[in-house]
């Protein structure tokens, strides 16, 4: 290649995203569900759209909705709802983009374990820096906001905590 761009896009280099790719990050017992826990879990996305931008995972390996069984259908509602709430409590979330891409054809990151996003949204939370300069701002470390729905997410739950 000549050193010539063939896109408009900006780079932003996130070194810490390496471990993510390569799998150095996973526990070494992998990520399937302890005895006696629940069916589904929720975790901070690494690479949020939004501040406080969570996913919901059933423990189990699908790729698919319609590969859940009815109890992890249903504790997945719960603690989609469990995360709403913790949102709104702790930083007054507007509103929420919650959905699926089902299949890497569909935008799926990780086509091969089915996670549901819920993505809070604010009014005014897009504006001329990711429009125009193409980046997002995260005013707050995601260890912080883990700290923060931590303390509350049990007094939101209707389901097993987090």
């Amino acid at each position: 290649m000549d050193g010539v761009r063939t896109d408009d896009l900006d780079r932003l280099w996130t070194p810490q995203r390496l471990a993510y790719v390569t799998g150095e990050t996973r526990p070494a017992d992998g990520y399937d569900r302890p005895n006696d826990c629940e069916l589904v879990f929720a975790v901070l996305n690494l690479y949020p759209y939004n501040p406080g931008h969570l996913l919901v995972c059933p423990y189990r390996h699908v790729p698919d909705y319609t590969d859940l069984d009815a109890a992890e259908t249903a504790e997945l509602g719960a603690f989609t709802q469990t995360a709403m709430r913790v949102v709104r409590a702790t930083s007054g979330a507007h509103g929420f983009n919650i959905g699926m891409n089902q299949g890497s054809v569909a935008g799926a990151g990780i086509a091969a374990h089915l996670h549901q996003h819920v993505v809070p949204r604010w009014g005014g939370d897009t504006n001329f820096i990711s429009v125009i300069g193409r980046t997002k701002v995260l005013p707050q470390l995601l260890e912080d906001t883990r700290d923060l729905f931590a303390k509350v997410w049990t007094d939101h739950s209707v389901g097993p905590s987090m």
